[in-house]
């Protein structure tokens, strides 16, 4: 049996380097440019992302509550009717900023039962000059089903009863009347439009009375369900439409119409399981004076979700929104230009650099900067003379006086017309200027060479 060289069995052993193949030298980048770049590009994607969450309010809790507003899924929801809407091809608008409720087109209003009647009267009366509103008034107190309940769904309820509805300071004229719906003994039957249906509810039912309302919409034994409003101005689609006649003259052409929903269930999630109530709403939506593929915003600060406006905000709405796209589109620019440098990068030089010449670079830097030339030459004086007593072999225990007579007589066996080791001494300490003294150190340090020599 023959032994074998452990160095040669393992290759690897004898250089550690080679034994890791992924070590990475000491100094370079443990990333690569793509890795890099995927880095910053899903980075800067999330940071706009959170700042547009922020502005739009996106992703910060459900609007699906179970009320009835555009945005709720249960029986007492509108969202299958912003929905149908949005099918017939009516831009809809969600708003949650009251600067979206002052839009051209049809404003629908879903206030709740404990909403500020003056609040609604403000949104209203900003609106008759610029686009119909619909005011569809609440029925229902809903409560949320129970995750129990086989089926159920988020934003689902149950309803349980009527909800007392008090708008003070919101068509206090009229009043709302919430009773039994076989006031006649039969089930609730609604007609208006030319179209008829009956209603999904057969427990209650919610009428109006007032002087000024115009029916629309009537249950068969006479009661209100949907009317619009008689305040003198001049709506000719409607009063083809209304069940009885106006009271006063039209006299306010440019005046649009308000058009108030007693019986929810007309138009609500329940009552869209009906398909006549979809030919309900298209017939109301055009004898309002909606134009085809007009405009449609439904409210939703009065159930609880308006939102302030800032700057955040209007950075992601237009005509802003268009400013903060060309700001994102020059930065990525930017960082594009920056990812693709022209060259390697350049090696940071040291602070001081190693060796004699540097150092002596450094000195003549700092006496530069100290603005202290003059006092270098007499220290530049004595070594030179010091160098030239070792040269010359002359005793290093001279005197300066001695030592510069015998440099001076040692320069003129050489050269007898040469100007005086000790004169040019003198002349470099007792200079004063840049320019004198590098002259006076030049001359001197040719006379240095040419005794050295």
């Amino acid at each position: 049996m023959s032994g074998a060289n452990p160095a040669s069995a393992n290759p690897a052993s004898a250089n550690p380097a080679s034994a890791n193949p992924a070590s990475v030298a000491v100094g370079a980048n443990p990333f690569s440019r793509w890795a890099v770049l995927a880095l910053v590009l899903i980075g800067s994607a999330l940071f706009v992302a959170l700042l547009w969450m922020i502005g739009t309010g996106t992703g910060f809790g459900s609007t699906n509550n179970g009320q009835a507003h555009a945005e709720g899924r249960g029986l007492n929801g509108y969202a299958a009717m912003a929905a149908y809407l949005e099918k017939r091809g009516h831009p809809i608008v969600r708003a949650r900023n009251a600067g979206l409720l002052d839009k051209p087109g049809l404003l629908v209003l879903t206030p709740p039962a404990g909403a500020d009647g003056k609040d609604i009267e403000k949104i209203v009366s900003k609106r008759r000059y610029i686009g119909p509103t619909l005011v569809i008034a609440p029925k229902w107190l809903a409560i949320p089903a129970s995750s129990e309940q086989k089926g159920a769904k988020s934003g689902w309820v149950n309803v349980e009863g009527t909800y007392p509805l008090q708008w003070k300071g919101f068509l206090d004229d009229v009043t709302l009347v919430q009773g039994d719906v076989d006031a006649n003994g039969q089930p609730a039957h609604w007609q208006g439009f030319g179209l008829g249906g009956t209603l999904p509810s057969r427990k209650y039912l919610q009428s109006a009375k007032g002087d000024t309302l115009v029916p629309l919409v009537a249950e068969q034994d006479g009661r209100i369900l949907a009317a619009f409003i008689d305040d003198g101005g001049s709506y000719p689609a409607l009063e083809d439409a209304a069940l009885g006649s106006m009271q006063s003259d039209p006299e306010d052409h440019e005046l649009y119409p308000l058009v108030v929903i007693f019986e929810p269930d007309l138009l609500d999630n329940w009552g869209m399981a009906d398909r006549r109530s979809a030919q309900l709403i298209d017939a109301l939506v055009t004898a309002s004076e909606v134009e085809p593929g007009g405009p449609i915003t439904f409210d939703l600060t009065l159930n609880g979700f308006g939102r302030a406006q800032n700057l955040l905000t209007l950075a992601f709405t237009p005509p802003f929104l268009a400013a903060t796209l060309c700001l994102l589109l020059a930065a990525l620019v930017l960082g594009w230009r920056a990812f693709l440098r022209f060259g390697p990068p350049l090696a940071a030089e040291r602070a001081i650099a190693f060796g004699k010449g540097a150092l002596v670079a450094n000195a003549a830097g700092l006496v530069r900067r100290s603005r202290r030339l003059h006092l270098i030459g007499g220290p530049y004086a004595d070594h030179a003379r010091d160098r030239l007593v070792h040269a010359l072999a002359l005793p290093r225990t001279l005197p300066p006086e001695e030592a510069d007579a015998a440099i001076d007589r040692a320069l003129a066996s050489r050269k007898a017309d040469a100007e005086p080791f000790s004169a040019i001494a003198a002349r470099l300490r007792r200079t004063r200027r840049p320019h004198d003294l590098v002259k006076a150190a030049r001359d001197l340090h040719a006379l240095e060479r040419m005794l050295t020599r």
